[in-house]
């Protein structure tokens, strides 16, 4: 299956390599990057995975170049895969606003037009993307997800529907509770349409009080984060995880915003709490 994959960039770093791949989406019905860390290895044990899911208007490059996360990866023997925020391309839907279409796929299966011909994030990264990377690369079956923002809502959304995929699960920043933002109400009435009851199978809040895995969680918030009060709202997932006895930790970061800053100054701690939960 090598043949389906295309390699644009190749970059020594830290003793391993960051890479960055192309290929035709069946899921997505379009091409689709992808971008890869490649610690250098440590024996012949296949190494464990961590995605990151990045947030509106970014691509799989903004963690690959902001984050600064490789040098602790390949100290720890993480394996680092950074997907695209959405399907791309001139025959994919799109919309004017930052936060809905190209670069805001919310990581969801749109069910409305124009946007379920292509916008179906969450089978992308639960079936295609997976059995892609497995085929191609020499990795564990061990894995975790993180992600930022809108990354944060899909990386929470995926560990939570997808019980025992992943051993841990973080967030930068993430949109908690959409059903109940703007975010969250713009995007989900296009993708899904006016019956809220299909929204709910994409709000963490809601999927925490019906799940049987209990993951381990941490969630980072800048207090200084201009969408906190009204986009953000982790302290509404923290209050579930209490009531539902879910391992979370929610941290509170002093004078930190919602840019890759704050992910760089955090995104260490992330990575050593993956791979607590990893390599064991």
């Amino acid at each position: 299956m090598a043949s389906t994959l295309e390699l644009l960039e190749e970059h020594r770093i830290f003793g391993g390599w960051q890479q960055r791949w192309r290929h035709q989406s069946a899921v997505l019905n379009c091409p689709m990057t992808f971008s890869i860390f490649l610690p250098p290895p440590q024996d012949d044990t296949p190494p464990p995975v961590v995605w990151f899911l990045a947030g509106l208007t970014c691509t799989d490059e903004n963690f690959t170049t902001k984050a600064g996360a490789q040098r602790v990866a390949a100290e720890l023997g993480l394996v680092l895969i950074m997907p695209d925020t959405s399907p791309r391309g001139d025959a994919v839907a799109n919309d004017s606003g930052y936060d809905l279409g190209q670069g805001a796929g919310f990581y969801l299966n749109a069910t409305q037009q124009p946007w379920a011909a292509h916008y179906r994030m969450f089978d992308y990264l639960s079936e295609e993307l997976p059995a892609l990377v497995a085929d191609n690369f020499k990795v564990s079956d061990r894995q975790s997800v993180m992600g930022h923002s809108m990354g944060g809502h899909g990386a929470l959304v995926l560990a939570l529907r997808q019980g025992g995929r992943f051993a841990s699960a973080s967030a930068f920043a993430p949109i908690v509770n959409p059903t109940e933002v703007p975010w969250g109400q713009k995007a989900f009435t296009a993708y899904l349409g006016e019956d809220r009851q299909t929204w709910r199978e994409w709000d963490s809040c809601l999927l925490m009080r019906e799940v049987e895995q209990r993951l381990p969680i941490l969630i980072d918030q800048g207090d200084s984060d201009q969408f906190l009060a009204d986009q953000l709202r982790p302290d509404r997932l923290e209050a579930v995880a209490r009531e539902q006895g879910f391992p979370l930790e929610l941290r509170v970061q002093p004078g930190y915003d919602h840019s890759y800053f704050f992910i760089a100054s955090f995104v260490e701690d992330h990575l050593r709490f993956h791979a607590k939960h990893l390599l064991v």
